[in-house]
């Protein structure tokens, strides 16, 4: 990992002094996380209430541009080449507009997936069922639960687990029953749900800017 990527984790330290005890884990975490990235593998995102917010929220900034261009005549040179083969008169208009993303999904998108299967089966896999149908060995799973307890998050652990996957979690000071099947787990030094979430931003936002910085900086 460049030496840019993990001063991204001291500079998020320097703003939020209290981080230090996450420091070790959030290196961890972003290595796992561009590990998986260059392997081709891609990154499924888990929580609920703010933590759903949190989730579709760390999709927009590793989808698309967060604070480095990502231009693809820059970092995907195939695509270019294959764009101007076949579809010549959008090329410019491809280059102006589309930025090179890194995959991740968010597991609160599918509404209608969700809802059956609360309603079918069973309410608290509704994050596992998705798991177990596109998950993919090499895969990371980032769960996020301010507890550590949520019954769907944990679900989703098991099964993503089993299929090996990578497992980080997003806790708040005791990692709950979390920690114990993460491979990675960050525990935000807090105890009330609403500081642990105040510290959940910052905390996810430098997991981006670092691995944007690892691919594109």
């Amino acid at each position: 990992m460049k030496e840019s990527t993990t001063e991204k984790i001291s500079e998020l330290i320097e703003r939020y002094p209290a981080l230090e005890i996450c420091r070790a884990d959030l290196i961890s975490a972003v290595e796992k996380i561009c590990e998986s990235f260059k392997r081709g593998n891609k990154l499924l995102v888990c929580g609920n209430g703010g933590s759903a917010s949190d989730s579709l929220h760390i999709v927009g900034e590793l989808m698309k541009s967060f604070r480095m261009p990502r231009k693809i005549e820059d970092f995907d040179k195939n695509f270019v080449e294959e764009a101007e083969k076949l579809f010549p008169d959008d090329l410019n208009y491809f280059k102006k507009n589309l930025q090179c993303a890194l995959p991740t999904i968010s597991l609160l998108g599918e509404i209608s997936l969700s809802t059956a299967v609360a309603n079918d089966n069973a309410a608290d896999l509704i994050f596992a069922q998705q798991v177990f149908g596109i998950g993919k060995r090499g895969d990371i799973l980032f769960a996020i639960s301010t507890s550590g307890n949520s019954a769907n998050v944990l679900y989703a652990a098991k099964v993503a687990k089993i299929l090996g996957l990578e497992i980080i979690s997003l806790t708040g000071r005791s990692g709950g029953k979390l920690k114990n099947i993460s491979d990675v787990t960050i525990c935000a030094p807090a105890d009330s749900t609403f500081i642990i979430q105040e510290f959940h931003l910052p905390i996810y936002h430098a997991i981006c800017i670092a691995t944007e910085n690892e691919f594109f900086g």
